[in-house]
């Protein structure tokens, strides 16, 4: 089966958990498509038996079973229109669900490469085209479809030679409409990935709107924004110029099955072969198919978009996860803190190595500071403890057991991080202190911000701890963040903490109040620092010194220091000055 089909196959397959409310909508579809089979008939009846008979009861007769016919595809259609679009919202709900999930099972892998902007338009604006499809649409396609069918077999039943000269257009205006759709397919497929370009540059400026206007660059962004979306409207605009070039061909052969109809028909009433109800009879069932037919080329054009959005949608749900659990995975339980790395390399990707046959060992309540010069492995030995990456060679060990056999779950729910730049969600404190345990009561949130040294700044807000942080927690100052992050993962509780102790951009203050609040926050638990302070070494049970992705120094601080190598010059050119500084305070 080509890829085009599975595509909607796979999309119908979504309708099968609503098999009654599909059986409703599509019996009701069937039922306004045969009724309206028999108005022609009844004209015809009318014409032959009562206008040339002159029975006026023939007449009011036909008028009231049509007038009874309409009263009952209302019913129908009630049917149709409202099961239609619950299925198409249900199927919408249902997608984007299924999108959703894949998102947050894929790992850190994808989502460096994956474009925010993007992710947002395959979530909104193609799941949007996919829905239009696959509840209204499909159900209109099929009306088309039976009625096509039943006015080609009625046609034949009235009168098979004149049927079979009306129905030499109608196949040429199928095969014209089948052409069209495979031409319209592609193009639609490259709006929507153009949509997802437009997106994620718009994202992008949304997000850095502040640098934007520091360096005055707005023209630029708009020149750049007007540049994707002039190219969105070219593809949109190739669509249209086919949709205008077919539109009158599909009109055309439609008005030459009715020219065919006179020209070899009319004779043959004038010459009482062919009754005039029959003629009438079928020249309206060709008419009956004008609206159908001509909107077969929109759902065409529907059907094409939905199959390129859905195609979209589908790639994101079947992207396989690099991180994947084993069957019947170890849950972790009473974890004491103890992770061994065994000879551990890591690349990402295709890429050159980043860690080469790392190996040391922690002790349960050890703090570990790692360091070495930018791009040396720190952020990726942090990354691979709770998961977020698998090695590509070698091992990790918590408690002794290979993270890889344990539940994600479980290991991420022992494994807490405190980073540089903590992200808060646009909720209040509360929600985003409680974040790893929403269940949590309002005085353990307040004793972890206490301990956190936060209580006070949030007591100080209006609303207290239903203060909202605005999206990224942008009324926050970057202390404030640092100490409700803090709050957060006290809060959670982890065994092993994850943490970067930079205060660069901190005043004195603020930096002495999260100090206090880290070594409350790493009291009793495994602790890896990604070390940037004097302080933070001095006290570590264990420095990694790493370079090019290689541990080339372990010990303590002074014995490194008495080595005289990498960490001597680190220590020279970057944490000697601290050291001054502080002997000048306590002076």
């Amino acid at each position: 089966m080509s890829g085009r089909f599975r595509v909607y196959r796979r999309l119908l397959g979504y309708l099968r958990p609503y098999g009654r409310q599909v059986a409703i909508a599509y019996t009701s579809v069937i039922f306004a498509a045969l009724l309206n089979l028999f108005v022609p008939q009844i004209i015809k009846n009318a014409i032959d038996h009562g206008l040339t008979a002159g029975q006026a009861g023939t007449l009011f007769l036909a008028g009231g079973l049509i007038l009874l016919i309409a009263l009952i595809r209302g019913a129908a259609g009630f049917g149709q229109r409202f099961y239609g679009l619950w299925l198409t919202h249900r199927v919408a709900y249902d997608l984007r669900n299924d999108f959703y999930r894949s998102l947050q099972r894929l790992p850190f892998a994808f989502h460096d490469q994956a474009q925010t902007g993007d992710l947002m338009s395959r979530a909104t604006s193609d799941i949007t085209e996919t829905e239009r499809f696959i509840g209204i649409g499909l159900m209109d396609l099929t009306a088309t479809l039976l009625l096509l069918v039943g006015v080609i077999g009625a046609m034949l039943l009235e009168n098979a030679w004149l049927a079979l000269l009306a129905l030499i257009p109608m196949t040429v205006l199928v095969a014209a409409t089948v052409r069209f759709g495979g031409k319209v397919r592609p193009m639609f497929k490259r709006i929507q990935e153009q949509m997802g370009v437009l997106s994620t540059t718009m994202q992008e400026s949304m997000t850095g709107i502040q640098l934007v206007k520091a360096f005055a660059r707005e023209p630029y962004e708009l020149e750049k924004f007007e540049r994707e979306n002039e190219e969105w409207f070219r593809r949109r605009y190739a669509v249209i110029r086919v949709w205008a070039n077919n539109w009158p061909t599909f009109t055309l052969i439609l008005a030459s099955s009715i020219f065919l109809l006179l020209w070899f028909g009319g004779p043959r009433a004038m010459a009482g072969e062919l009754t005039v109800g029959s003629l009438f009879a079928l020249i309206s069932y060709v008419l009956m198919l004008n609206g159908p037919v001509q909107r077969l080329g929109f759902l065409v054009n529907l059907a094409a978009t939905a199959g390129a959005s859905a195609s979209r949608v589908f790639e994101i749900i079947d992207t396989p996860s690099e991180v994947e659990e084993v069957a019947n995975p170890l849950v972790l339980r009473d974890v004491a803190g103890e992770v061994v790395f065994e000879h551990v390399s890591f690349r990402y990707g295709e890429g050159p190595l980043v860690l080469e046959d790392v190996s040391f060992r922690v002790e349960p309540g050890q703090t570990v500071a790692l360091i070495g010069p930018t791009g040396s492995g720190k952020s990726t030995i942090t990354n691979l403890i709770p998961r977020f990456y698998d090695p590509t060679e070698g091992r990790i060990l918590i408690d002794g057991h290979d993270i890889r056999t344990v539940s994600l779950e479980s290991l991420r729910r022992h494994t807490g991080l405190v980073l540089q730049d903590p992200f808060l969600f646009g909720t209040t404190i509360r929600e985003n202190i409680a974040y790893g345990r929403p269940h949590a009561s309002q005085e353990e949130i307040e004793a972890a911000a206490r301990a956190a040294r936060a209580h006070d700044f949030i007591m100080e807000f209006p609303e207290g701890y239903d203060t909202r942080v605005g999206e990224r927690g942008v009324t926050l100052s970057g202390g404030q963040k640092q100490r409700i992050a803090i709050a957060r993962a006290l809060l959670y509780d982890p065994r092993i903490l994850i943490l970067d102790d930079s205060t660069s951009s901190v005043d004195t203050e603020t930096e002495h109040l999260i100090q206090q609040a880290l070594a409350e926050l790493m009291q009793g638990r495994t602790t890896f620092v990604i070390a940037q302070r004097l302080l933070t070494l001095k006290n570590a049970d264990l420095i990694l010194v790493l370079d090019h992705g290689r541990i080339v120094e372990r010990g303590r601080h002074q014995e490194l220091l008495d080595m005289g190598g990498l960490y001597r010059r680190i220590y020279d050119l970057q944490l000697k000055d601290q050291e001054e500084m502080a002997k000048e305070v306590a002076r």
